[in-house]
């Protein structure tokens, strides 16, 4: 409700003003306890902050056996095995400039079966208005498979255990809540305004200026 939104807000700030700012403890609807997270103005957990957007290697890939649109990869996000993501990248980026490349993904998705084979994962790219050029976001040299991404005002993301995978209702809602906001700005990915970083810098198209990123 309105009141008990009121309530978690209220204490929120009453904490981080006798913590420094630090990752507070407040009590959720469920009674329990919600530990540094990020709240928006309502009280509830800005949604960007629910997704697990990681750097990769991409260390295999090949055309999709069933569909000539879809890249069948394997990317290292610094986990004890690679993960398996499909991609329809197959026509705007060479197979050649896929093996041994840097990408941004998206870990906590719902994994969702393309074409007979299950994708673990979403490959983040800018893409024009109609979406007829499509490029990949490449980190930065110097950034590390496996390195979760940070976004100005809200430090390294990554979302509490139970966002391990947003496979509920709700919790595939994340991704359209955060969505229409992801926006290539003089080439670089941000959301809503504020840039998405890794160690060594932010994300970014080689050719594309402005546009969507998804």
């Amino acid at each position: 409700s309105v009141t008990q939104q009121r309530q978690v807000l209220s204490t929120a700030e009453q904490l981080l003003e006798a913590g420094g700012g630090g990752a507070a403890q407040m009590p959720s609807s469920a009674g329990g306890a919600v530990e540094g997270k990020v709240l928006d103005r309502s009280g509830n957990v800005e949604p960007v902050t629910r997704l697990d957007i990681r750097v990769g290697r991409v260390i295999s890939c090949e055309k999709h056996p069933d569909a000539d649109a879809l890249y069948l990869e394997q990317i290292d996000v610094g986990e004890a095995e690679p993960r398996t993501v499909i991609s329809g990248l197959a026509n705007f980026v060479p197979l050649e400039e896929m093996q041994g490349r840097m990408v941004a993904v998206v870990c906590n998705l719902k994994p969702a079966k393309m074409r007979g084979i299950m994708s673990a994962g979403m490959v983040l790219c800018g893409s024009n208005e109609d979406h007829t050029k499509v490029e990949i976001l490449d980190p930065p040299a110097g950034a590390q498979a496996g390195e979760h991404l940070m976004l100005d005002g809200f430090g390294i993301m990554k979302p509490a255990p139970e966002d391990a995978v947003l496979k509920s209702k709700s919790q595939q809602g994340v991704w359209k809540m955060v969505a229409p906001d992801l926006k290539l700005v003089d080439g670089e990915a941000t959301y809503n305004g504020k840039l998405f970083t890794t160690s060594a810098g932010p994300l970014s198209c080689k050719n594309l200026v402005d546009g969507s990123v998804g």
